[in-house]
């Protein structure tokens, strides 16, 4: 397969993409490293029971989800074709947990419809990204 040179598209998808990541970078060190009183003064009291009760892989997940998909988001913006697994391992990672986010907590409860805004977004944004870059390597974008 021959590379071509991708369309504007392209670049800016893939720097919108890098930046959506890089903001769950920040949102993953708020819920694990920065994760404080100060952070759970902005929640109420049912969140933070949530996030408390969090199992511990839940965590492990979110990071394969984040830093899998910055780095895919790298690969993308480098041209490699490899950022097409990355992004398949973020879509499943990010799977895994939204739906135990959604179903498995009471979080829907707690806070009400709204925190289902969230997740759907990261859940469309993640499979966007998987077969646009497929897309991409297709057109011949990616090597």
């Amino acid at each position: 397969m021959t590379t071509t040179k991708p369309n504007t598209g392209f670049w800016i998808i893939a720097v919108f993409a890098f930046l959506w990541y890089l903001f769950g970078v920040y949102q993953y060190l708020l819920s694990t490293v920065w994760y404080d009183d100060t952070v759970k003064a902005t929640m109420s009291e049912g969140l933070i029971n949530i996030v408390d009760g969090l199992p511990s892989w839940y965590n492990y997940v979110f990071a394969l989800a984040i830093f899998s998909g910055v780095v895919a988001c790298l690969l993308m913006l480098a041209r490699k074709s490899l950022a097409i697994p990355l992004f398949g391992i973020s879509l499943l990672a990010v799977l895994v947990q939204m739906c135990y986010w959604l179903l498995a907590t009471d979080v829907m409860e707690v806070e009400g419809l709204k925190a289902a805004i969230m997740p759907l977004l990261v859940i469309i944004v993640a499979i966007f990204l998987y077969f646009y870059s497929k897309g991409a390597s297709q057109k011949g974008w990616l090597r």
